[in-house]
């Protein structure tokens, strides 16, 4: 008998290739809009330019150099990293609770993160002087940190029994311990000065304004670390949209993946939140846009996700600083004025398929 090669036919619903050219995509997008972030701020300083003088040895001014290396440059990878991590959070959490409106506030982490800031500004003047100075501005983001790890850990815990972890407990019990957590930062503001409130403020709406290289150098760790145990949770959260069952048929060990799904989204999602304040959108809106788009395979859902994410904020950021330049608007304002309405859109312009 002759053999006959047959070639490879795309399997109909397949949306291999269109996940593959979004990443194209995406990763081109996030670096045109990077280069202009790094080049637009209000001192008009041209940080190409600069950057081409610096590397070839050429004369710069120490005001440019400041301008370029210590403010544009950290907050341009601060945005990356949180607007990356936010998304592929976002997208984890859905895959793991099996519902497109779920985000990474759902650990608690968010709320948790929040009650940390507020007490840290709020009581941060009762505590020693010599802590206090030790701490310096490290104490806001170190006890959002350590507000959003201790939810998360409550949360597991609650959640968990005889080895077993209940999604449908944590959901449940998320809500709950984000109202509790809500009642008690309520507490601590309603004792907050004016100057104490406008800090709240600003920090629960999200800004990138105080990025620095000591604040990504130890919130960048954790963050990467989440993105990168990102690719190996694909084939268990593919595997749990069949039900926990169908995929322990299957050999997905589904504590394990709910363990590490939980740990890196609650580690990438406390460390951008402890840097950045509360950013909205980013983490629910996104993933669900890319589903749209590119279907709900994960092994090209999470890293399109953050390709996005990370692009998002980095415009968003930029927008926040051109509107009423000189000063700045909280990034978070600009994430739900902009992502909210095209969400609505987009939703609008799907409701056949989300019906079907």
């Amino acid at each position: 008998m002759v053999a006959i090669d047959v070639p490879h036919a795309p399997i109909a619903g397949d949306r291999s290739r269109r996940g593959r050219g979004a990443a194209i995509g995406l990763a081109a997008l996030l670096l045109v809009v990077a280069a202009l972030a790094l080049d637009h701020g209000a001192a008009g300083t041209p940080a190409w330019e600069v950057l081409g003088k610096i590397m070839t040895g050429h004369e710069v001014t120490q005001a440019d150099r400041i301008v370029v290396l210590q403010i544009r440059l950290p907050r341009l990878l601060t945005g990356l990293l949180v607007g990356a991590s936010l998304a592929m959070s976002g997208a984890i959490m859905q895959g793991l609770f099996r519902n497109p409106l779920a985000d990474p506030g759902l650990l608690g982490v968010s709320a948790g993160a929040g009650l940390g800031a507020i007490a840290a500004i709020v009581l941060g003047g009762m505590l020693p002087a010599t802590m206090a100075a030790a701490m310096g501005w490290h104490m806001v983001p170190i006890a959002a940190f350590a507000g959003g790890w201790v939810s998360m850990i409550t949360l597991y815990a609650i959640a968990t029994r005889r080895g077993r972890t209940s999604i449908a407990t944590m959901l449940l019990a998320g809500i709950a311990l984000a109202a509790m957590i809500g009642a008690l930062s309520g507490l601590i503001v309603f004792h907050a000065d004016d100057d104490q409130l406008r800090d709240l403020t600003f920090w629960g709406l999200g800004s990138l304004a105080g990025s620095s290289w000591p604040k990504l150098a130890a919130a960048a760790p954790l963050i990467i670390a989440g993105l990168a145990a990102a690719p190996f949770l694909a084939r268990g959260l593919n595997g749990l949209a069949l039900g926990e069952a169908s995929a322990a048929h299957v050999g997905i060990n589904v504590q394990r993946i709910k363990a590490v799904a939980i740990l890196s989204a609650a580690c990438a999602t406390g460390a951008s939140v402890a840097i950045s304040g509360g950013i909205g959108f980013v983490g629910i809106v996104v993933p669900h846009l890319l589903r749209l788009i590119s279907g709900p395979d994960h092994r090209w859902l999470l890293v399109n996700a953050a390709l996005l994410g990370a692009t998002v904020l980095i415009g968003a950021d930029m927008i926040s600083r051109s509107v009423v330049a000189p000063a700045e608007l909280p990034i978070g304002i600009v994430t739900a004025m902009i992502g909210g309405p095209f969400f609505m859109w987009v939703l609008l312009s799907n409701r056949r398929t989300l019906d079907e």
